[in-house]
């Protein structure tokens, strides 16, 4: 092959075994070959033509050519199932041709265009290509940067960044009172009694404080030092407000600030008019605050600006408990102005009403002990409780009123101090024998809640998202008021000491007992057979980026399924009726039970407790697939629960989906549609005349579906509904866990109860 700018022709001729020629027909030039997909063919032809192949071969059908990882897909039959790519990054190959030689096709000759870069087109790139993006640009060019994503947690998340700056009002003691609306038209406004937005020409910009704020990126009263506008802040970068400007197809930003009331507007980041301002009525001469009413914009979010109320509702109660002195409420409105419907939410309590609700369907061993430490500008807030029945504890961790879901320094110092804690004062009161090991910080902490928070005035954390404290001084603080706090409470209860370490020590026995499935569990990291007890039926490809598995209910559905899905990328393991519950089980129980066994083994979720690591996971994607009946809906909770409370992270890194099977195919004539709910169904039917024969089948089973409708409806990547399961409120997802299925009855009556007004009564399955 000729190397120079332009395009090079290459010819290569490649010998055929015996045990290959099947894979060939007999073709005439002007005709391509019919060429089934081997992994060996295509290695010796990558190396005939110094191609190289990827380990794993992308799931592409003939009708479906995409280029995957930028990787060229040659356009033959043979080919456009193998995922491909060039040695060199800079060559491209186009108008593949194929010749078989007639008779016995003992040789295959392959023509191939490659066209390389000129050397005019490298030294086309120069100063005059290199872009800088001013103002908000770069926040319009890459949103995810700034809010996560462009669907619905990036959406909520601008409403998170209005709402800290009313927080870090109420932090500063200059706010008591914050209002959020949810309008018809997909608005938001977030309004607070604070000090208001100042509104003087800033030094710098020359505009108003309020637009340098709104239009500026790192711009904001938030950086710390003597000339901040607040002491303790969430926000670090000066980046949140401009961003939901950005962001926004429409802003109104209204300030009430020294006996006037400023406005002004904004499109898409630009200032559309000036800051303008009118005297306050005589009556309302004192009033003060901000109100910030935005419309996302949908060129932005693409698939919708409808907020969750109950999403929005979560974070408010949260930001509630967090700080007892506000009073915080959410009403959703009509396009009239009329509520929906609307909370309030105000605990005096603070901290220890909040593990009091989060315990509320528990057995408390205990009240709520709490402690409020201030050390060199650091506030800490602790409050914590046992629970006698419960096997997990649920720790929750707050910097400057920010969730840090990934944990952090504050948290660190909580963990050590219960442990050495519970030691200490265990072998004091020889609870703790000499001989016996010291409680481990899982045992010592089985049934625990806690709620750490912290207020830094220069708090440092991982990224924007903030995710995770790193201040190590915060550590110090907290380890000490944790450690006064707990051997105060417990020296003056000694049965509760008692009854928290007979809890922990039985912990220990228990894990003990679940050491030897523990360690079956990692001698079977690696399945040396898809016949497992759970008849799983693997995939070939081994890179779980690319793979898939369906947890499917029963035989007769998994044997549906494993003959409709796409075998390379797609596995199957069907379940034995309802896995155990493991929210009233300890783990000595959850090791023991064959299915769990089987879930863990197949999924490589690894032993519970351990540090968790995306890469040893089998499949990035776990895809639960039931029936639409009631028993379909108790299997699916089983595994969320067990998912959820054996290794949460996978829900964090957005592995865990639901499927959705349609409920109704509708047949007139040769023409069939499937429904996935009574609305589309009634659609479909508005399509026809009133007088059609129509045949509408209803789905209840998965084994009611042949696999070729199963693979078109449900597992065809191009064509199934999949529902990605995350966490948005840690709490109120384990709270809603532990009444759904806890041994307490009675919560769980009050739920079904106060959500009976969702259901219809055609949907119930009687």
């Amino acid at each position: 092959m000729k190397v120079k700018a332009g395009l090079a022709m290459a010819s290569s001729v490649m010998p055929i075994s015996a045990s290959c020629r099947s894979r060939f027909g007999i073709v005439s030039p002007a005709q391509r070959p019919i060429i089934s997909s081997s992994p060996r063919l295509v290695r010796a032809l990558a190396r005939s033509f110094l191609i190289r192949t990827s380990s794993s071969f992308a799931p592409l059908s003939a009708d479906r050519r995409i280029r995957e990882f930028g990787q060229p897909k040659l356009s033959s039959s043979f080919l456009d199932k193998c995922n491909l790519a060039t040695r060199s990054s800079s060559l491209r190959i186009n108008r593949p041709s194929w010749r078989g030689q007639q008779g016995s096709l003992r040789l295959i000759t392959c023509n191939l265009a490659v066209e390389l870069p000129s050397a005019q087109s490298v030294d086309a790139y120069d100063a005059g290509q290199i872009q800088v993006l001013e103002g908000l640009d770069p926040v319009r060019k890459r949103p995810g940067m700034y809010i996560g994503s462009t669907g619905p947690k990036g959406l909520h998340h601008l409403v998170w960044e209005v709402l800290d700056n009313s927080i870090d009002e109420v932090q500063a003691g200059f706010a008591t009172k914050i209002d959020v609306e949810l309008h018809a038209d997909g608005s938001v406004s977030v309004r607070d009694d604070g000090r208001g937005i100042p509104t003087g020409v800033h030094p710098t910009t020359g505009k108003s404080a309020v637009e340098t704020v709104l239009t500026v990126l790192h711009a904001g009263g938030k950086f710390g030092g003597d000339s901040s506008g607040y002491s303790v802040s969430g926000g670090l970068h000066g980046v949140g407000i401009s961003v939901v400007n950005a962001l926004s197809e429409n802003l109104q930003v209204t300030v009430w600030r020294n006996g006037l009331v400023y406005e002004q507007t904004y499109k898409r980041g630009k200032p559309v008019t000036e800051l303008t301002s009118k005297p306050l009525p005589e009556r309302e001469k004192s009033k003060s605050g901000t109100c910030v009413k935005f419309l996302p914009d949908t060129e932005v979010f693409t698939t919708g600006i409808e907020f969750d109320y109950s999403i929005i509702a979560g974070r408010l109660r949260e930001l509630a408990f967090l700080n007892s002195e506000v009073t915080i409420s959410l009403t959703q409105l009509t396009d009239k102005k009329e509520k929906v419907k609307s909370n309030e939410y105000h605990f005096a309590g603070g901290l220890s009403e909040y593990v009091l609700w989060l315990n509320q369907d528990k057995e408390r061993l205990h009240e709520p002990i709490s402690i409020r430490r201030e050390r060199d500008g650091i506030t800490v807030d602790v409050a914590l409780q046992w629970c006698s029945d419960s096997y997990t504890d649920t720790i929750l961790g707050y910097a400057n009123s920010i969730r840090t879901a990934d944990g952090g320094t504050h948290l660190d110092g909580m963990k050590a101090a219960v442990t050495r804690t519970l030691n200490t004062l265990g072998r004091k009161s020889k609870i703790i024998k000499e001989k016996d090991e010291n409680l481990s910080g899982d045992h010592a902490r089985e049934g625990l809640t806690c709620v750490v928070a912290v207020k830094v005035p220069n708090p440092e954390f991982e990224g924007q998202t903030k995710t995770r404290l790193g201040n190590l001084e915060v550590r110090r603080i907290v380890d000490q008021a944790v450690q006064e706090l707990v051997t105060e409470y417990l020296e003056c209860h000694p049965d509760v000491l008692e009854t928290i370490l007979a809890k922990a020590i039985q912990a220990f026995k228990a894990a003990m007992a679940a050491k030897k499935a523990r360690e079956l569990v990692r001698r079977k990291n690696v399945l040396k057979s898809a016949m497992l007890p759970g008849k799983l039926s693997d995939c070939s490809c081994t890179d779980p980026r690319n793979s898939e598995i369906f947890i499917v209910e029963g035989d007769s559905a998994g044997g549906s399924a494993k003959q409709g899905r796409d075998r390379r990328f797609q596995a199957i393991l069907p379940l034995r009726g309802k896995i155990l519950n493991i929210e009233r089980k300890d783990d000595a129980v959850i090791y023991k039970n064959r299915e769990i066994q089987d879930l863990i083994i197949a999924l490589g979720l690894g032993v519970k407790g351990e540090e968790f690591n995306l890469d040893n996971v089998r499949y990035h994607k776990i895809i639960i697939l039931t029936d639409a009946d009631v028993d379909g809906a108790h299997i699916r909770t089983l595994l969320l629960t067990f998912l959820f409370r054996y290794q949460r992270q996978l829900f964090e890194a957005g592995c865990v989906y639901v499927g959705v099977p349609p409920l109704y195919k509708v047949e007139r004539g040769k023409q069939a549609h499937y429904c996935f709910d009574e609305k589309e169904l009634k659609a479909v039917m508005k399509t026809f005349p009133s007088n059609a024969a129509v045949n509408i089948q209803r789905f209840k089973g998965l084994g009611e579906m042949m696999p070729l409708q199963l693979w078109e409806t449900t597992l065809d990547p191009t064509r199934r509904m999949l529902k990605q399961l995350t966490v948005e409120d840690a709490a109120e997802v384990n709270q809603r866990f532990t009444v759904l299925m806890g041994d307490k009855v009675e919560p769980r009556k009050e739920l079904i109860r106060s959500s009976a007004n969702r259901l219809s009564v055609e949907n119930l399955d009687v």
